[in-house]
């Protein structure tokens, strides 16, 4: 058991040590805030607080975990055996800066919290974080911090238990729209069909002609081969349909096709199958519980798996709407437009919602690979490569890599061969 001595047990410090040492490093803690109980034992320990009591592990804590609410905080970034940190805690500590504050900082979306420029749908820009404006988005600084101090835990308590992890792999595919042209309805297929012969895309009238006579399979009706590709590599995936009404930014098949509930069957008798909400679902509960609702009637079991159209992520109202309307996981965490990590880490973790200091009951996923920021990349080598790069950095922590593609640009044949690529991604997990 590692005993943490603390002047203050808090919220926030709770959430983050437990999440750094109990679900990443997989060492039992307790906390104390008695010298006297601190002095007698004789286990691990460390002090975390201004001053160290005797010669003990220390740690000099910033000021994060004992505030409430949100600060203007300065950051000045350094480097710790070639990893950026942040909080410096000076000499007297055994580590050179806070990692259980920079965690903390990191995982809660702190800085999604300051203000702000969001973007057209509402988004945290990924060039006004941190982790983008100092160049290491692209590595889970939290697991590799907490690898680290457990490295330096281990050379003064060598006796120290850890449960150490294993690498996982999680393809997420998300379906906004589940076929280009089936199952459109008849008003739908006309003015699609005018519109393209309008902007003269000759190919799409060719195309669309074809999957109407039976002619040829529509191009995003991938569902089969993505399964038999799972299978075949015994990939953990996820299909995340969306279940709405047609709006703006919702241009699905209509929820009352008979075709769409029995796609929707079919794959859920053999991947978990769960909800893609709705552009429209983002500032309204109640059409959030609805999608739920329904998704839930077809496939007659619970969904408890959520992520946002667009990627669309308001801290801390986000995350509240998903535990209103009884989402236990999150699969939203992470940048439509670049690779890397969102929230510093490839370790789910709870959501820790700090206008009211308190964890909440759902677990985020985050993500590191989307297919629309591959897609700035001109060459299939080149994006391979940059999957292989985010690959090496979560094998190095035992960490989970999610990757995000869509049924739509796995059907896109246009630029590139998408699922020859995936195909590709797919073997890189068993090199």
């Amino acid at each position: 058991m590692l005993l943490i001595y603390t002047h203050k047990i808090t919220p926030r410090l709770t959430y983050i040590m437990r999440h750094i040492f109990v679900n990443i490093l997989g060492v039992d803690l307790d906390f104390t805030t008695k010298v006297e109980d601190f002095i007698k034992h004789t286990g691990p320990k460390i002090t975390y607080t201004k001053q160290p009591l005797q010669n003990e592990f220390f740690i000099r804590s910033n000021e994060l975990l004992f505030e409430q609410g949100i600060n203007d905080i300065e950051l000045n970034i350094a480097v710790w055996e070639d990893v950026p940190c942040f909080f410096q805690a000076g000499e007297r500590s055994n580590l050179p800066f806070d990692v259980f504050a920079a965690s903390f900082f990191l995982l809660s979306r702190y800085e999604e919290y300051l203000p702000h420029v969001k973007d057209i749908h509402g988004r945290f820009s990924p060039k006004d974080s941190i982790a983008f404006q100092n160049g290491f988005l692209q590595k889970p600084v939290v697991d590799i911090w907490a690898l680290k101090l457990l490295d330096a835990l281990k050379e003064r308590f060598p006796d120290l238990e850890h449960k150490g992890k294993t690498y996982d792999f999680v393809s997420v595919i998300d379906v906004a729209t589940s076929h280009c042209y089936a199952n459109r309805g008849v008003v739908r297929g006309l003015v699609g069909m005018l519109m393209d012969i309008g902007t003269f895309k000759l190919k799409r009238v060719y195309d669309r002609i074809a999957v109407g006579l039976n002619r040829q399979k529509d191009p995003y009706d991938n569902y089969a081969e993505l399964i038999a590709l799972h299978k075949e590599y015994n990939v953990k995936c996820n299909f995340f349909f969306q279940y709405a009404d047609y709006s703006k930014y919702d241009k699905n098949v209509s929820i009352n096709s008979i075709k769409f509930k029995s796609l929707i069957k079919y794959v859920a008798d053999y991947v978990p199958v769960s909800l893609a909400a709705s552009y429209s679902s983002f500032s309204d509960l109640e059409l959030l519980k609805k999608e739920k609702s329904n998704l839930e009637v077809v496939i007659n079991r619970p969904v408890n798996n959520c992520k946002m159209r667009y990627n669309r992520v308001d801290v801390p109202q986000t995350y509240r709407n998903l535990v209103a309307a009884e989402f236990t996981n999150d699969y939203t965490m992470g940048y439509t437009f670049e690779l890397g990590f969102r929230a510093g880490t490839c370790t789910p973790f709870q959501f820790y919602d700090i206008p009211l200091e308190v964890k909440q009951p759902i677990k985020v996923h985050p993500f590191a690979i989307h297919d629309i920021s591959l897609s700035k990349i001109k060459k299939n080598q080149e994006v391979l490569r940059q999957v292989q790069l985010i690959t090496n950095e979560v094998r190095k922590v035992n960490g989970t890599l999610i990757t995000m593609f869509s049924n739509e640009v796995l059907g896109n044949k246009e630029d590139r061969d998408w699922m020859n690529v995936y195909t590709e991604v797919i073997k890189q997990q068993h090199v």
